[in-house]
């Protein structure tokens, strides 16, 4: 814990509401609110417990927003995501994220005198910098402008030779679209050796089967990029990336997101950008989970995960650091966003005991992103945080349940010891299994979240608790990409166009349960609310005022 005074901490009682109620604090993940049709997964699943807030009590029930500037990214096109979306909800407030820190570095130049960028430049005269992410425009993970700019920059900078290994997307973006974005990539390249910069495409593959694993679930997908990007070392070799690309699409039920790993060799056959002695490495993309595999891979000298063969000396850095408490990596061109005194923290000042639960794909998410990017309790006596082991060896849409029932009866045991006064959970089946395409498996998932929410709400029945059920942001709720009219797209073959990624669309709150008072309801003052306001509004249940410097509480009580 910090040192700050524990009377800095001293939350201010609320003038209404009690403390010493039990709450169960309910995020489900990648739930949000679309016009009912056939692709809306969560209209057509049957979930009777969160249909039954919106219908039972309006005035405990609402929308909010969880994505672009609601959550700190940089404009309303940008989909939030699971990571800036727990970031809000536990924080209370709106911080500058991921892509907005970029930006702003690049735009400003400030990224090229920073630590970070010093000490990469160290490989400049004799080594290779090797720029190793994904290809993308999504802006969930990373996005091709700042590459862009990032190779511009570096060439001016004095890199002399540079390779770019590129990992293709098909999940946040449309699938087939790698091919645009390696041509926009391979003409920057071009330019760069008219100005007499060596810069060349290495080595690629497609995101979910190679290097961007999460969460240590698979780390044969790391080791499949390490082989190609360190080793120089893959099952397929091409002159050429766009021809690359095009012939492994090819091939029957091949997409972006599986592509296989292959490499770039010169006219003997050789690869031409291993990662060798003396050489620097950047990973660019900005967001964490999917890089921090890699990380460690690269940089931890007692690494055991899989056999690296080769463990070149090399200059590693991040575009961010990817893990606060790990340090991880410990240089990074661009630094994180400072969240202190996260309603987390708070609370466990003021005495609230906390329970909280995901499986393994969203654990770091109600722990670690809740807790302002760091890891681990603030107080181990007040604290406890159980995770849950996620499927391996699967794609989530095979067992869409996922382990919703496991995970909601940790809840409800939780919630009936009487041991803890918040019991958090993450509900990821809308997330995960609509990441897959696949609808009537996401129906399945909707169906199993729903289940999971009445049983932890039934337990908050029997010790006359209070539930906050709520997202992170959407994606189970449009399943289709849309045209301009909103009417399903479909591609020149006729087939509909399946859409894989998060959405901008808001996200329920709903408040209720036998300990919340009479005359709670949601303010009509706070039209604009998103997940940051979230904090504030739960401390108020705990019988707390939040901080002036956090966002408004969604709630008033109004006195019958």
């Amino acid at each position: 814990m910090e040192s700050k005074g524990q009377n800095a901490w001293k939350l201010a009682d609320h003038p209404k509401l009690p403390k010493g109620k039990t709450i169960a604090m309910v995020v489900l993940d990648g739930w949000g609110e679309a016009r009912p049709d056939e692709y809306n997964c969560i209209h057509v699943a049957d979930t009777p417990t969160m249909d039954s807030f919106k219908t039972t009590a309006p005035e405990k029930w609402r929308l909010i927003k969880a994505h672009g500037s609601a959550v700190g990214l940089p404009s309303e096109d940008d989909m939030g995501n699971s990571e800036v979306g727990h970031n809000a909800l536990g924080a209370g407030r709106i911080f500058a994220q991921g892509a907005k820190l970029v930006d702003s570095a690049l735009a400003s130049g400030k990224i090229y005198g920073g630590e970070g960028f010093k000490y990469i430049k160290q490989s400049f005269d004799n080594g290779t910098l090797h720029l190793i992410g994904l290809l993308s425009d999504g802006g969930v993970h990373s996005r091709l402008d700042q590459l862009q700019l990032l190779l511009k920059g570096a060439a001016e900078q004095g890199a002399k030779r540079i390779r770019v290994h590129f990992l293709t997307d098909g999940r946040d973006v449309l699938d087939g679209s790698s091919v645009g974005f390696l041509e926009t990539l391979e003409k920057d390249m071009s330019n760069l050796r008219e100005k007499g910069v060596d810069a060349q495409i290495a080595s690629g593959g497609g995101r979910m089967y190679v290097t961007m694993d999460r969460y240590e679930n698979d780390w044969n997908v790391v080791k499949r990029g390490w082989d190609a990007q360190v080793l120089g070392e893959a099952p397929y070799k091409f002159r050429n990336a766009v021809e690359a690309v095009k012939k492994l699409r090819e091939e029957p039920k091949a997409n972006d997101q599986y592509l296989p790993p292959f490499v770039i060799v010169d006219e003997s056959g050789n690869p031409v950008g291993p990662i060798k002695d003396g050489d620097a490495v950047v990973t660019f993309n900005f967001r964490a989970d999917r890089m921090t595999m890699l990380a460690k891979a690269l940089e931890y000298a007692d690494f055991d995960k899989f056999d690296r063969v080769r463990v070149p000396k090399i200059y590693y850095a991040g575009m961010l650091q990817y893990d606060g408490e790990l340090k991880l990596p410990s240089q990074y061109l661009v630094s994180p966003p400072e969240i202190e005194r996260t309603s987390g923290e708070y609370l466990v000042h003021n005495g609230v005991r906390t329970f909280a639960c995901s499986e393994t794909v969203k654990f770091g998410h109600v722990t670690f992103f809740w807790n302002g990017n760091r890891s681990g309790c603030f107080n181990e006596k007040m604290e406890e945080y159980v995770e849950i082991p996620s499927d391996v060896g699967i794609t989530f849409n095979v067992q869409p349940k996922m382990k919703a029932l496991e995970i909601a009866e940790k809840a409800r045991d939780a919630i009936l010891s009487g041991k803890f006064d918040q019991i958090r959970v993450n509900l990821p089946n809308g997330d995960m299994v609509g990441h897959t395409g696949d609808i009537e498996a996401t129906v399945v998932a909707c169906k199993a979240a729903d289940e999971a929410v009445k049983t932890i709400i039934d337990a908050i029945e029997q010790v006359g608790g209070i539930y906050v059920i709520t997202a992170d942001h959407g994606n189970a709720e449009d399943m289709v990409k849309r045209d301009k009219s909103g009417e399903p797209q479909l591609d020149k073959s006729g087939k509909l166009q399946i859409l894989t990624s998060h959405t901008l669309k808001p996200v329920p709150i709903a408040i209720g349960g036998p300990g919340l008072k009479a005359g709670t309801r949601f303010r009509n003052d706070v039209p604009t609310g998103g997940l940051a306001n979230v904090a504030a509004t739960v401390m108020n249940l705990h019988g707390f005022i939040a901080p002036d410097d956090y966002e408004p509480t969604l709630i008033e009580v109004v006195d019958n």
